[in-house]
């Protein structure tokens, strides 16, 4: 079969004909669900995340015009998209200075975002040919607890695939024959959302544009022509950014962070991560969170047996999602093998799996819709599928059941309760990463002088009365400080604060003593005494 008789094969889309629920009032219904699981106790479930209180800050920098930077200088690591839309959204609702109401407010951006990407997950795998299965594959992206956690959070990686899916639902009409009106302008359309998700994450190129090339290569989904006009339209909005970045005078730094971006993203550079030195490896992260994210865990497996069952389709529309999810899993491989590879990374391959494994049931719901007389083995399938949504979806909500009646909000406690005891502009000692790496400083440092005092004479110069440890970030090896040095400053004074979380473990303030003057000068005459033994004749 040529590829043109391919895209002349007219897979049944959902019949419009057919009475039921509208798919706008379905959309409504799937946008309602996930944004308002996501709204339930989302400040106090969750503990701040060190990327969202940076990326709160580049926020307000944008909204106060100009390019976004943070008290360090101008920020071109990512692209400013996001920070743009949190801008946007500070003008509409108000930005606070308060650094836990700010980032409450903040989180609300990607709560409606994830609610967005879910029904567009709903839509695009029901222009794959199953409304059916559009509404499962919403349900699931809805229901999945990673999901929940990273819509939840001030990150980029929601609107990276908000865009990255809104520009193949824009785009998969290309792919079949008769094709729709206005063709270019819906492929000039389809390449500005894509170039949207790169203006927001520059590495979403690995699951919007090369997909367009190997498309473009193995002459699948769209004529060439619109291929190569998506593909064009998609380099506007960066080229305009670097354009703008180039005329205020900024090429040096930007090409400085862009390339170090680089090398951490091949992993040449290891800063961050589980393959960062110290830090526990990926297979105890995944043991340790079994019981929040075993429903993720199934559908990533799955994952590759939905890939198989599109390839084998002559269809170009699923030929052109089994890209989609072919390059998010060989990005992750690659990161797995040997980039830098963090956590969040996961939800630009989990979102691309629940399409594709709706994709996949949508041809399941088509091939048994055909043949009526196979009636044992529709039914055995049809248990299966049903056993195994269902103990997906049973596993969900307990998870989230187990994550959102709780409390995880150390940070926003300890806040309160320094508010109250240690006085504004104290000198304190973050055991996580010193004056600008960690957690606690970017947590603290609006009321706080934060550092990594550790010596009696340093502690004493900067007046240093307290000690601040997220003992789980300690213990695993992601603190500036190590175990042992935490544990010893900690038995010299005494527990102020203490809380215990499910993202930092016991989260600790203790209150020391400031070495007293005679300690420090035994200290000082003994280093004498070694050096002029070392320089002696």
């Amino acid at each position: 079969m040529t590829t043109v008789e391919a895209r002349r094969v007219q897979k049944p889309t959902p019949r419009q004909t057919r009475r039921g629920v509208p798919t706008s009032v379905l959309a409504a219904g799937v946008f309602l669900l996930t944004a308002g699981l996501r709204l339930v106790n989302v400040g106090r479930s969750a503990d701040f995340f060190v990327d969202e209180l940076i990326y709160r800050q580049l926020g307000v920098s944008a909204a106060q015009g100009g390019f976004p930077h943070t008290s360090e200088g101008l920020f071109f690591l990512h692209p400013p998209g996001y920070f743009y839309v949190e801008a946007g959204w500070g003008k509409l609702v108000g930005i606070s200075p308060d650094v836990v109401t700010g980032l409450y407010q903040a989180r609300m951006v990607n709560i409606f975002l994830g609610a967005i990407t879910a029904v567009l997950v709903l839509l695009l795998v029901s222009k794959a040919g199953s409304r059916t299965a559009g509404v499962v594959a919403a349900l699931l992206f809805a229901l999945d607890p990673y999901i929940i956690r990273q819509n939840d959070r001030v990150m980029l990686d929601t609107q990276t695939v908000m865009f990255v899916l809104a520009g193949y639902l824009v785009l998969l009409p290309l792919a079949r024959e008769p094709l729709p009106d206005r063709v270019r302008l819906r492929a000039v359309a389809a390449g500005l959302l894509f170039g949207l998700a790169l203006l927001t994450k520059d590495h979403s190129a690995l699951i919007s544009v090369v997909p367009l090339i190997l498309a473009l290569i193995l002459r699948w989904g769209p004529p060439r022509r619109l291929l190569l006009t998506t593909l064009g339209a998609a380099i506007v909005p960066y080229g305009l950014y670097v354009a703008l970045v180039g005329l205020y005078g900024h090429f040096n730094p930007f090409w400085y962070n862009k390339s170090h971006g680089a090398a951490r993203l091949i992993g040449l550079v290891q800063e961050s991560g589980f393959h960062a030195a110290g830090t526990p490896s990926l297979t105890s992260r995944l043991i340790d969170q079994v019981t929040t994210f075993a429903s993720t865990y199934a559908l990533l497996v799955l994952g590759p047996v939905a890939l198989v069952i599109l390839l084998r389709r002559k269809d170009p529309v699923l030929r052109m999602l089994a890209l989609f999810h072919l390059c998010a899993g060989l990005t992750l491989a690659f990161a797995l093998a040997h980039g830098t590879l963090e956590e969040q990374a996961l939800y630009l391959l989990i979102v691309p799996t629940v399409v594709v494994q709706g994709a996949a049931l949508a041809v399941g719901i088509e091939h048994f819709r055909q043949r009526d007389g196979r009636r044992v083995l529709r039914s055995v399938l049809l248990v299966a599928l049903v056993g195994f949504l269902t103990a997906t979806v049973t596993f969900s909500g307990v998870s989230y059941a187990k994550v959102h009646t709780g409390r995880d909000d150390g940070y926003a406690r300890l806040r309160g309760y320094m508010d109250k005891h240690v006085p504004l502009g104290s000198a304190v000692i973050a055991a996580d990463g010193g004056a600008s790496g960690g957690i606690s400083s970017w947590a603290l440092r609006d009321r706080y002088v934060m550092g990594d005092w550790v010596t009696p004479e340093a502690r004493t110069r900067a007046h240093a009365r307290y000690l601040v440890v997220p003992w789980k970030v300690i213990d695993q090896g992601y603190g500036t400080m190590d175990a042992r040095t935490a544990r010893l400053l900690a038995a010299e004074g005494h527990l102020v604060f203490a809380f215990h979380g499910r993202s930092y473990g016991t989260l600790a303030l203790y209150k020391l003593p400031l070495p007293d003057e005679a300690y420090l000068r035994v200290r000082a005459t003994a280093h004498g005494l070694r050096t002029g033994a070392d320089h002696g004749p």
